[in-house]
């Protein structure tokens, strides 16, 4: 398509404060936004960041038409900002876009809308170790009725958020995870495999509960309580006595992680040893116990890899994964991942893309 932008008062060129950077919390000065109506997509702009004007009927607020991405930027050695992976996270856009009755967002006007906020705002992104410019782009249902239908009408946004590590402290500590069967992320048949909002909004409840066991998230199964698929907004990993990463199979209910995809490229690559399998949750324990499994995770765009320590059973039952801490693997696959990302290793091809200078 041909995409003519307007860039609207970029007067306000503010840079990155001093202190602490948590993560999701700061805003940059300005976001892109793009108007989808009459089955087309118009007037893409870049704006001062701000409140949107919609109206109380707006179909977003009563039937969950939203979805959104979470991609990384970074500064490098070279002076430049690289967004990492970010094609794989504009496919996923709009697999989520098809399975909501949204519009799909050309990759093109996706792309060139995040290159140039990001070239706008190049004075917020941080320098810091495990920090990064998180990029949000997202889209939401605008049509003002209450019939229970696709709206007619959408908005498409990108917003930035300079971010520090999605845990505090960073990579530095295993977390414990609740193995619940009361509660499921998704089901087969229904939006799992989208990064729609609702499937977020339904996740708070198990959390809340896991928190109340003295965990950080919750080890989600299938419907029938039989497979793993995902931990928390993640997707799982263990890893076998010879290095082998293991990630649940992809299905409908699972979200395929760009950070998973990577970690199976590597693998194709012969960097790691790396594959999908479905994983039975018994299965899982007794490799646990009987030292056959000697590290668990999850992966995910924002903490990267997330080591477990201990798993907590609903009867009291905890079984410790290796020696409770973060295992070698584990440890140089983050290493190894984050250093791409950053420059500081060598990248497979396509995985980085230069912001251009276009002002």
């Amino acid at each position: 398509m041909n995409i003519s932008y307007k860039l609207l008062d970029t007067s306000k060129r503010g840079s990155l404060p001093s202190g602490d950077l948590p993560f999701g919390a700061l805003r940059t000065d300005h976001m892109f936004v793009a108007d989808y109506h009459d089955g087309e997509w118009h007037d893409p702009r870049i704006v001062p960041y701000g409140p949107f004007e919609i109206l109380p009927g707006a179909m977003c607020l009563h039937y969950g038409q939203t979805l959104f991405e979470g991609i990384k930027a970074f500064p490098h050695p070279d002076g430049e900002i690289y967004l990492f992976r970010g094609d794989e996270n504009i496919k996923r856009l709009n697999h989520s876009a098809r399975i909501m009755l949204m519009p799909e967002v050309p990759a093109e006007l996706q792309m060139e809308g995040m290159m140039r906020l990001l070239d706008i705002e190049r004075n917020w992104c941080p320098k810091e170790h495990e920090s990064s410019m998180y990029v949000r782009p997202f889209m939401f249902a605008t049509q003002d009725s209450l019939g229970v239908k696709a709206s007619a009408s959408y908005t498409y946004c990108v917003m930035l958020s300079p971010s520090g590590p999605y845990y505090k402290g960073g990579f530095s500590k295993a977390l414990r995870l609740l193995i619940t069967k009361q509660y499921h992320r998704a089901v087969s048949g229904g939006t799992g495999s989208s990064k729609c909002g609702g499937n977020y909004g339904a996740s708070l409840r198990a959390q809340a509960y896991a928190a109340t066991k003295g965990c950080s998230q919750v080890l989600y199964l299938d419907a029938a309580n039989k497979y793993i698929e995902e931990v928390g907004t993640m997707n799982h990993y263990h890893v076998m006595k010879d290095g082998t990463f293991i990630i649940p199979e992809f299905n409908d209910s699972i979200l395929r992680s760009v950070t998973s995809l990577s970690v199976l490229e590597l693998g194709q690559a012969g960097i790691i040893k790396a594959r999908t399998e479905h994983i039975a949750l018994d299965d899982f324990l007794a490799g646990l116990k009987s030292g056959d499994i000697i590290e668990a995770g999850g992966f995910g765009t924002a903490a990267v890899v997330s080591p477990v320590g201990t798993y907590l059973l609903e009867d009291g039952t905890e079984i410790t994964v290796g020696d409770g801490g973060i295992g070698k693997h584990s440890r140089d696959l983050y290493t190894y991942y984050s250093g791409i990302q950053t420059g500081r290793q060598a990248a497979p091809q396509g995985w980085l893309l230069k912001v251009p200078r276009y002002v």
